[in-house]
């Protein structure tokens, strides 16, 4: 099984707040966030490889890339092995 980190976690070691995380999302710079549904409520989990994704995308922002360039290279060096 593979482990999964919540939006909390994923806020903490990546360094992007839990609401930027969720804007991304519905901005589609990240996909297919894993939902774990409990009752009512849907909490968000995030795999290793989104992580990597998340934290490359960060890397491109401080770099002072536009957020849209950050996701396209994120995506672009996840394609191609990278890290």
């Amino acid at each position: 099984m593979k482990r999964t980190l919540s939006i909390g976690d994923t806020s903490k070691i990546t360094g992007i707040s839990e609401k930027q995380l969720r804007h991304w999302e519905k901005q589609n710079y990240l996909n297919d966030i894993e939902r774990v549904i409990c009752g009512e409520r849907a909490y968000r989990r995030y795999s290793e490889d989104q992580i990597k994704l998340i934290r490359k995308m960060k890397e491109c922002l401080d770099m002072g890339f536009t957020l849209n360039a950050s996701a396209r290279l994120a995506k672009e060096s996840a394609g191609k092995g990278g890290k």
